[in-house]
């Protein structure tokens, strides 16, 4: 990147640029060219597609709208690497992500490096008022794409029969303590982001709400909780699943969390780590909200609202938050009362997903650091079990 921004605003905001995308070519840094093509399932990409279609963002949102001067890398990634924005046109079929065998890796680097040059002289000379807050936008969506790196090489990696590890060191892991279940009074709070700093739209706005009084667990269910589960028959016990977790769970042949194999040294689970046995003081992961959901019943108790979970961790009630696995609440994802997305097609991030998904809290082991909030709503379909998902219990008081 040859220019260099002047101002301090302007050096801190190419600094985080700086950051964001060189952390994002880190996480690919270990993983061969046919590592970074393979797509191993229509709702996982290519970590190579991730590569470019975050260039993509910038280059679209940014660098043609603002720069008369800049010359795409290439006018055919306009098509290629669009995800779902309808405003900007024709999209590449997302389950056909795998067959994009050219552009090469080579060239997808060559493509990040022609927009971040291009970017160093944005930010140095247009007016931050310009691309301030889409940069900032631009530099969180690219982190949400390095979570899912990781989520969609771990699934792929699932499916060799080599079981590949993607990392050499295991950060330590701390073994939970014995759950405690903090109580909540209840009544009028307030959840949502207030405008305070960066958020995403569906964050907001902030606004009341009621919550009867409520029980919850300072601490995500742990594997070995989850291995009672299953040793009671769980998967087998029809009276536990919603009609559609139970349909799916007949339709996909599920009997343990995903990843998970029952051998003859007992049970082991795949991990970023390759196959390791499953740890039964660690918290379970890789859980649908149909799982999640039944274990909770068989546990005589159900899964928080995200209300009650936001009015918990803000009174710092919870453990475990944001450090080690997504927590399914029992919210659908819809809008706050008064949202609104932005107009045009950035306003398609989030708010047209909003139907037939669940909202998940915290954060994961996968998340980059500073990422969440605590008002951050991740959201996915009710049958997923790829991502780093997990449990945390609560009950009426």
């Amino acid at each position: 990147m040859s220019s260099q921004p002047s101002t301090s605003l302007e050096s801190d905001a190419f600094e985080a640029f700086c950051a964001v995308r060189s952390a994002t070519e880190a996480l690919t840094a270990g993983l061969s060219a046919e590592d970074c093509q393979i797509q191993s399932m229509p709702d996982a990409s290519p970590a190579k597609w991730h590569l470019a279609h975050t260039s993509w963002f910038f280059e679209t949102f940014l660098l043609l709208p603002l720069m008369p001067e800049y010359q795409a890398f290439d006018p055919a990634y306009t098509v290629l690497f669009n995800s779902y924005y309808v405003g900007v046109g024709e999209r590449f079929a997302r389950p056909q992500r795998g067959l994009l065998t050219r552009p090469s890796l080579d060239q997808v680097i060559a493509y990040r490096h022609h927009v971040d040059a291009a970017m160093a002289k944005l930010i140095a000379s247009v007016s931050p008022g310009k691309w301030r807050d889409l940069v900032e936008l631009g530099l969180h969506h690219e982190q949400q794409h390095q979570e899912l790196i990781l989520m969609d090489i771990q699934h792929a990696f699932s499916l060799n029969p080599l079981q590949p590890a993607y990392r050499d060191n295991t950060p330590d892991r701390v073994a939970s303590d014995a759950v405690t279940w903090v109580q909540v009074p209840g009544g009028l709070g307030e959840i949502g982001h207030d405008g305070s700093g960066f958020s995403f739209d569906n964050e907001g706005p902030r606004h009341r709400v009621w919550t009867e009084p409520f029980e919850i667990a300072d601490r995500l269910v742990t594997a070995g909780a989850y291995l009672e589960f299953i040793a009671a028959g769980g998967y087998a016990t029809a009276e536990l699943w919603l009609s559609d977790g139970w349909a799916t769970v007949e339709a996909e042949s599920w009997t343990a969390p995903l990843y998970w194999q029952d051998t003859a040294d007992g049970w082991t689970r795949f991990s970023l780590d390759g196959r390791v046995a499953v740890d039964p003081s660690e918290p379970v992961m890789h859980l649908s909200y149909y799982e999640a959901d039944a274990f909770a019943r068989w546990a005589g108790a159900r899964l928080p609202t995200e209300a009650e979970w936001e009015i918990a961790a803000r009174h710092a009630l919870l453990r475990e938050v944001d450090d080690l696995a997504w927590q399914w609440t029992a919210s659908p994802y819809v809008g706050y009362p008064g949202f609104a997305a932005a107009a045009g097609a950035v306003g398609e991030y989030n708010g047209k997903f909003m139907v037939n998904q669940f909202v998940l809290r915290g954060g994961s082991l996968a998340t980059p650091a500073g990422h969440t909030r605590l008002t951050y709503r991740n959201f996915f379909p009710p049958a997923a079990r790829w991502a780093f998902s997990g449990i945390r219990l609560a009950r009426c008081s």
